[in-house]
């Protein structure tokens, strides 16, 4: 059979990977294939990096519509990043009848409805495994492993760079700020770490598998963000004395009400495995029906373990390119006559459990009132537990309820702080117990 050609636009970390696991992993691939996969194009301003990297008759240039107009070329792996000229050369790669293969989060989770519209009228594949959790399979198995199952609510931890600064902070105390410089002295985290540490990376992942497994478009301006940049050294010390560990979730979960799709610091139990993954990994849990709880663990990122699921992608698109559209998954897992938009639930609208820190006058009947307050709301406290004295006049109490409804817990941290005896804003965080 005649060798597959792969385009690559852009050679920074993962499209240098990809090269290196294609060039090193050949024989093996091809094993499993029965053809060649070829690098026929790459798209890159380095030259010389290209050079060294590729083989002799691997086209060179630095113009990404050259690749994607190549006639010669069958897949293109879109490796840049971003949303600007990406989504254009997406389009224009399906326009001009090729596959594709992307580890663009940001472009699936803004632009994934037009862009997996136009894939269908061309009768094109488009994978995009290593957009969510790097090396992790997490993308096949909602498409295909749990194809059997109704899931029932995904949880991850899905940016490595939040998960090391907690990790830190959980382990030296450290503060936020602190955390933050050695994160980036280390490479783990951008010169600019909004897009990492304020949710939007975790958003745009969990985004995209919420789509997958409840069947509707994908629809990133609905997902709630809340960072990690006001979380307290003291909050995550508490969190650890009470049997927890703060983690950044992404969240979707299916409910009566509708699809609850978030990202936020939580409280989790320290006897639940995701509590215990550390540092720069990620992890993915997902509940459904059949299988009951499933673990995804690994790393989110760096230049193999992504390549490896760009290459495993480019490798499904081989043993299909020559299949009938109906033996292909579908983009989204279900038929797209299947996907279909559900409700999705603003966050004052869903169900949680919360710690709460509250610092007040340390004075008789403060906690009667504070408690009254969370009574008045039907919000009922699981532990209440005082601190400390700050200043030798000012308490320190922390409090964790059990379920409630978002809006009334805002209404009674609004009546608890309009209390003469509370000095400070209360801080919040929402606790999830995954127990199934």
């Amino acid at each position: 059979m005649k060798p597959v050609n792969i385009g690559i636009l852009g050679l920074g970390t993962v499209g240098g990977g990809t090269v290196e696991v294609l060039r090193r992993n050949a024989a093996e691939i091809s094993r499993r294939l029965g053809r060649e996969v070829k690098v026929a194009a790459v798209s890159t301003r380095d030259a010389q990096k290209a050079r060294a990297l590729c083989g002799a008759d691997t086209l060179i240039t630095d113009d990404p519509f050259e690749v994607v107009r190549h006639e010669g070329i069958d897949i293109v792996a879109e490796l840049f990043g971003g949303t600007e000229i990406a989504k254009d050369l997406v389009l224009e790669a399906i326009e001009n009848g090729k596959h594709v293969v992307t580890a663009n989060k940001k472009l699936l989770a803004e632009y994934g409805n037009e862009i997996f519209a136009r894939a269908e009228a061309k009768n094109v594949m488009v994978q995009f495994e290593a957009a969510v959790a790097g090396g992790i399979p997490i993308i096949k198995a909602l498409r295909e492993g749990l194809a059997a199952n109704n899931i029932r609510s995904i949880a991850g931890i899905i940016n490595g760079t939040s998960n090391f600064i907690l990790s830190e902070m959980r382990e030296k105390g450290s503060a936020f700020a602190d955390v933050l410089k050695e994160a980036q002295a280390l490479g783990y985290a951008e010169a600019d770490p909004t897009f990492d540490i304020e949710g939007h990376d975790a958003g745009h992942k969990i985004t995209i598998m919420s789509a997958l497994a409840f069947g509707t478009p994908v629809n990133f301006a609905a997902c709630y963000l809340e960072g990690i940049s006001r979380l307290d050294s003291r909050d995550i010390k508490y969190a650890e004395e009470l049997g927890y560990r703060i983690k950044l979730l992404g969240i979707t979960r299916k409910t009566e009400k509708g699809i609850e799709l978030r990202v936020h610091p939580t409280l989790v139990p320290e006897c639940r495995l995701i509590a215990n993954v550390n540092g720069v990994m990620n992890a993915v849990r997902v509940q459904a029906d059949m299988v009951g709880e499933t673990l995804y663990y690994g790393p989110g990122a760096g230049a193999l373990p992504t390549a490896s699921a760009v290459v495993a992608d480019i490798v499904d698109i081989c043993r299909l390119m020559d299949a009938g559209v109906q033996n292909r998954v579908p983009y989204l897992a279900f038929h797209p006559q299947g996907v279909q938009p559900l409700t999705m639930l603003p966050m004052d609208e869903i169900t949680s459990s919360y710690y709460l820190r509250v610092q007040a006058e340390d004075k008789p009947g403060v906690l009667g009132n504070i408690a009254s307050l969370l009574a008045k709301q039907e919000i009922s406290i699981e532990a209440l537990i005082q601190k400390g004295v700050i200043d030798g006049s000012k308490a320190e109490i922390v409090i964790l309820t059990h379920s409630t409804v978002e809006k009334q817990m805002k209404a009674a941290i609004a009546e608890v702080e309009a209390l003469a005896s509370v000095s400070e804003p209360v801080v919040m965080i929402r606790m999830e117990a995954l127990n199934g």
